[in-house]
């Protein structure tokens, strides 16, 4: 089956797999940057918002304390706030306005900082202001202001408004400093990762390349080479061992097809020398036409022998295409199996050999493949059978659907060297007998391949002196 074409094909797995690296590994550390920036700008952004929210509760307190503009209040408003304060950690500046918008109480310079009107609306008395606005005032620092109302103690209270701002300049600069630093350790990340996924890659594929090189060693003549798959990493073990057991096959079939080329060469170099050396007979003084007549005879089964052989291996090639489909049909194997008896009763009877047939089954097969599978054992066994002897021919049904056909016969058997090989083409193991230089010795690997054209499996079991049993295994339909 030809495999599907993937998303790499034509592609570099070395460069998908660093890609996929370098952009997995930039993606964790956007996430991690983008986490610390996160929290880092939340810290700040929390420690600015309570500090103004503290800042503001501190001014309301004061008020209601001092009950006007003096003593704790101006200390709040006037000293503790500024640029000058000694040991504050924050740059702040408060105002204190009346209902009716004038100051009472402010830092020194806020005034030309920011004015009144700049800060946001105030918030309830009883709510805690948690939103500033983001201004730059008018020194070009940067700020953050809330405004709230507050009341003062004593009979009658007043309503105060009350104003603070935040110089967060600094951290705006430090949060902006870490933003930049964050998109260059990402870049320099990218890059590194980029690098470090090259270097893994190549170190990772290195024993791909090492199949890749003993496996051009591999030659015909050298098809013994093997990867050794306990040497890979267990990733490639699976492909080392896939590789070997195909090798195997390659170096099997080379070595069957050189030992059919050899034995073909010479069945075919027989037939060819005796027509050569009757044609050379006939042509060497003139002769009666019936002195070329007796020549000729024996030449016809020489050409027949010939053409029985070629159409042998004809099959066998149509028989090895994968595109070969054959016309299956409901069948009566004991009905096939008598017409084969039938047809060759009249040799058996010749031979002095009892022919019989056995069993009852329905087969599902192709019915001129199945006779000529059943003919090629039967006429095998005729050849190997001595006179006297007897060959059954037996159906019966097995495995839910699955049909056996045996062909048994009393001859000599086949040895044990003999029986692994004994369904090659051009094979034909000698059993004791003169008639196995009748056939053309491809009988039996015809058979092998008409059982694999329905799915089944031919085998042979032997012993020697005790006969031979052929059996086709059909599978369930």
């Amino acid at each position: 089956m030809r495999p599907e074409r993937g998303v790499l094909s034509g592609r570099s797995i070395a460069v998908h797999i660093a890609r996929l690296y370098t952009l997995s590994a930039v993606v964790l550390l956007a996430l991690v940057v983008g986490l610390m920036y996160w929290v880092q700008r939340q810290t700040v952004e929390w420690g600015d918002a309570y500090f103004l929210a503290d800042k503001v509760q501190q001014l309301r307190l004061a008020m209601r304390q001092d009950g006007g503009e003096s003593g704790f209040l101006v200390q709040e408003v006037e000293l503790e706030a500024g640029v000058f304060a000694d040991g504050q950690h924050y740059v702040h500046y408060s105002r204190i306005l009346d209902e009716q918008g004038h100051v009472r109480l402010e830092t020194p310079g806020v005034g030309k900082i920011l004015p009144a009107n700049v800060f946001p609306p105030p918030v309830r008395a009883a709510e805690v202001p948690h939103e500033a606005a983001q201004v730059k005032g008018d020194d070009g620092r940067h700020y953050l202001l809330v405004s709230a109302w507050g009341e003062t103690g004593g009979k009658p209270a007043a309503r105060r408004v009350i104003q603070v701002a935040l110089d967060n300049t600094d951290e705006l600069t430090a949060i902006t400093r870490y933003q930049t630093a964050s998109v260059l350790l990402l870049v320099l990340g990218m890059l590194l990762s980029a690098g470090v996924a090259r270097s893994i890659v190549r170190r990772g594929l290195r024993p791909l390349r090492d199949i890749a090189s003993v496996a051009e060693q591999i030659t015909a003549s050298r098809l013994n080479t093997r990867l050794q798959a306990q040497q890979w990493p267990l990733e490639l073990a699976t492909l080392a061992r896939a590789f070997d057991g195909m090798l195997g096959r390659l170096d099997d079939s080379h070595t069957r097809l050189s030992q059919f080329a050899k034995e073909m060469a010479h069945e075919l170099r027989t037939p060819i020398q005796v027509l050569m050396g009757q044609t050379e007979f006939a042509l060497s003084k003139e002769r009666e036409p019936h002195e070329y007549r007796q020549i000729l005879e024996p030449t016809l089964e020489e050409f027949q022998k010939l053409t029985r052989m070629i159409d042998g291996l004809l099959f066998l090639a149509h028989a090895e295409n994968p595109k070969t489909q054959i016309d299956c049909k409901e069948l009566d194997a004991r009905r096939e199996l008598e017409a084969v008896r039938e047809f060759h009763e009249a040799l058996a009877a010749d031979l002095g050999i009892a022919v019989t047939c056995q069993g009852q089954a329905s087969l599902r097969a192709d019915p001129l493949l199945i006779r000529r599978a059943v003919t090629n054992l039967l006429s095998n066994a005729l050849r190997h059978t001595p006179s006297g002897g007897q060959v059954v021919l037996s159906v019966e049904p097995v495995n839910a659907h699955g049909v056996v056909l045996k062909v048994s016969d009393t001859g000599c058997g086949i040895g044990p060297k003999d029986l692994p090989r004994n369904c090659d083409a051009a094979a034909c193991p000698s059993r004791g007998t003169a008639r196995c230089a009748g056939g053309t010795g491809l009988g039996l690997a015809i058979v092998k391949s008409i059982a694999a054209l329905h799915g089944g499996t031919f085998s042979l079991e032997s012993r020697p002196g005790q006969g031979t049993t052929a059996l086709i295994r059909f599978p369930a339909r």
